[in-house]
């Protein structure tokens, strides 16, 4: 799925403004679940991937 960038650009920008409110309301979990469906048909997809399964990896890792 080609996806603009300019479109996932806004609805990080949505998401970021509706999480800062601190009011986060159906409308606003409707435009992040958007943002998660756009991201994951982005080129970034793999990025992302590979970025959360390290930070997992490390914090599995860590020994209380």
């Amino acid at each position: 799925m080609a996806v603009s960038i300019s479109v996932v650009v806004l609805l990080v920008v949505l998401t970021v403004v509706f999480l800062r409110s601190g009011r986060l309301k159906f409308t606003h979990a409707l435009v992040c679940m958007l943002l998660g469906f756009y991201l994951a048909g982005s080129n970034l997809a793999p990025d992302i991937q590979n970025g959360l399964s390290g930070a997992a990896d490390v914090v599995s890792s860590v020994r209380p």
